[in-house]
């Protein structure tokens, strides 16, 4: 690898997700814990690790792009890049052209991971709903004209079942997939059921509201580390893109660097 290279980061509660771009392709991908404990320092040595493990010389990436909803995990990664890459890396907020329309009533609480989003679907299919299975599920829309009108946000999966866990002592974790039937016959199947199916449900209705209030014709794209299996099982038309959220992160990017790469 001898061109140069963007580095877009991902920083959500659960995990970080960090791709590099060449040109419109991503060469190379990861996903890892977000661990707030980490100083720059040591998020330094986790991204050399990486890129060492890709045989990526650390020298070849020239951009960075990070969005984030963990202000402490921001910080040490913009020192990091500051340190360790010798760069300032563009952090995407609400303040930072994001190339739609904003129209939520306060423009600096929506996240940038939403922002990134809205933008990568307009891009690609103009109006939207976007769902994102994340730490929190979150559903955004975005109009045919490139506004953003705002969205919902619940409980996402992970957390909704270590609240489970936590509170019935009977039940404990399965792994994760479509049971045969929705009427299980045991209590892993009935835990499968109720999260693959019964969240199915959840993002198909509220999807569903979302398209019946936009009142045009609206694509729906979906991200996240549990979108597959779950909108597998929606009646809806679902478009999954695990890396839509660095798609966007690269398109603020290229939108508000004048030397992009």
């Amino acid at each position: 690898m001898s061109a140069k290279k963007l580095l877009a980061v991902d920083i959500g509660n659960t995990n970080i997700i960090l791709g590099i771009y060449a040109g419109e392709d991503m060469v190379a991908s990861w996903r890892i814990a977000t661990e707030r404990w980490r100083t720059a320092d040591e998020w330094g040595l986790a991204l050399l690790g990486l890129l060492g493990m890709r045989s990526i010389a650390p020298g070849i990436v020239d951009a960075v792009v990070i969005g984030s909803v963990v202000p402490a995990v921001t910080q040490a990664w913009v020192e990091m890049c500051r340190k360790s890459l010798g760069m300032e890396p563009l952090s995407v907020s609400s303040a930072v052209d994001c190339g739609l329309i904003v129209l939520y009533d306060h423009p600096k609480d929506v996240g940038a991971d939403r922002l990134a989003n809205a933008l990568a679907a307009y891009r690609r299919r103009g109006a939207a709903v976007i769902l994102d299975f994340g730490t929190a599920t979150t559903l955004d829309a975005v109009s045919a004209a490139g506004e953003y009108l705002g969205g919902a946000i619940m409980p996402g999966i992970s957390i909704s079942l270590d609240a489970l866990y936590s509170k019935a002592a009977r039940l404990s974790g399965v792994d994760l997939f479509a049971p045969l039937t929705s009427i299980g016959r045991n209590t892993g199947d009935s835990l499968r059921s109720g999260i693959i199916y019964g969240f199915a449900a959840q993002a198909e209705g509220m999807t569903q509201r979302f398209l019946r209030e936009m009142g045009e014709e609206t694509a729906v794209l979906a991200t996240g580390g549990l979108a597959e299996p779950v909108c597998s099982q929606m009646c809806l038309a679902v478009e999954v893109d695990p890396f839509l959220t660095l798609e966007g992160l690269k398109a603020i990017y290229e939108m508000n660097c004048k030397d992009s790469v």
